[in-house]
């Protein structure tokens, strides 16, 4: 089952889904390949591949992803290989994409495997507060920029099977963890 978790920058997808992986034992993430350069304290392989960018162009000819999008000059993408491999586990895979690559990976896969999509929502002031204490010094520009994709990201909602306020990550968790284990059951 794939659990596709999306929401604006800073609406705590990878917050959530580190806790969805601690607590429970047949949820695992599915890390991206991404050409962005790794931030501190980030593990490849744990929640992104890093690959340069001509890799990743080499990649897409290749026909190895199912979905790939460009974000903030940066690519990312879901690899056939990696997601096929997981589904055939068993497992649980929680991974964090946008709208748009939500709807590419419905249309792809939804008759082959079971999705459950969920979407974290987030107020505009609390989103803009986050992104300014996300780093000690905040690029106004970067900002701007995520906050603009905010009004189009929340116009899509309705392409999703749940929708959450995340502004209390305790209860927001254990409602996924609820959700999780109701699809799941369903499906086994």
């Amino acid at each position: 089952m794939l659990v596709i978790l999306s929401g604006v920058a800073g609406a705590g997808k990878d917050t959530i889904k580190k806790e969805l992986i601690k607590r429970m034992e047949n949820v695992e993430s599915m890390p991206s390949y991404t050409s962005r350069p790794m931030r501190d304290g980030e593990v490849n392989g744990e929640i992104y591949h890093f690959v340069t960018k001509e890799q990743f162009e080499e990649m897409i000819r290749n026909d190895e992803f199912y979905e790939y999008d460009i974000h903030h000059n940066n690519y990312y993408g879901t690899s056939k290989k990696v997601l096929n491999d997981k589904i055939k586990d068993g497992k649980i895979i929680v991974k964090d994409i946008d709208v748009n690559g939500t709807q590419d990976l419905v249309n792809l896969l939804g008759r082959e495997i079971k999705i459950v999509t969920i979407f974290l929502r987030v107020p505009k002031e609390e989103l803009k507060r986050r992104l300014e204490e996300r780093t000690e010094n905040p690029n106004p520009e970067d900002i701007t920029l995520r906050l603009n994709r905010f009004d189009y990201e929340e116009s899509k909602i309705s392409l999703y099977d749940y929708v959450l306020k995340n502004n209390d990550l305790e209860k927001t968790v254990q409602i996924i963890m609820t959700i999780l284990e109701n699809e799941y059951n369903m499906t086994h």
